[in-house]
């Protein structure tokens, strides 16, 4: 697991490093976090089975952190439950979190990957369109 780590760790160098965060407007950029985060939950999940445990730690502090980004990106401005409600599912998903660290569970991170999955998901099928109306009116 920890090469599979690597590769995906180089993935997001080599991106950095051709401007693809630099060049990525906010949308892209919550979906590289939402990548980040499954990509540290999966390296957690080998570690649990690997017992790495310092690498379990430190992959799921830095999932927490993303998932900590993602809910101070919120703008609580707009007016709409949406907020309210992706506000106390990333509280929730922290929370798991911290919990699967504690417990050494890989059904905990499955949980949370799965349900940061199905944002990244419903994130990327927002049409170009209103993304660029929502940046527009930001």
């Amino acid at each position: 697991m920890a090469l599979g780590y690597a590769n995906g760790a180089g993935a997001y160098q080599q991106v950095r490093t051709h401007g693809g965060v630099e060049a990525a407007d906010a949308h892209g950029l919550i979906t590289m976090l939402m990548d980040g985060g499954l990509e540290r939950i999966r390296f957690a999940t080998g570690c649990i089975a690997t017992g790495n445990i310092a690498g379990k730690g430190e992959a799921i502090s830095r999932a927490i952190e993303i998932v900590g980004t993602l809910q101070a990106s919120l703008n609580h401005d707009v007016k709409t439950a949406l907020v309210g409600q992706l506000d106390s599912l990333y509280d929730y998903m922290s929370r798991r979190l911290l919990l699967a660290n504690v417990k050494n569970d890989v059904a905990i991170l499955d949980e949370v990957a799965g349900l940061l999955r199905q944002l990244r998901e419903s994130w990327v099928a927002i049409p170009a369109d209103a993304r660029q109306l929502a940046e527009a009116t930001s």
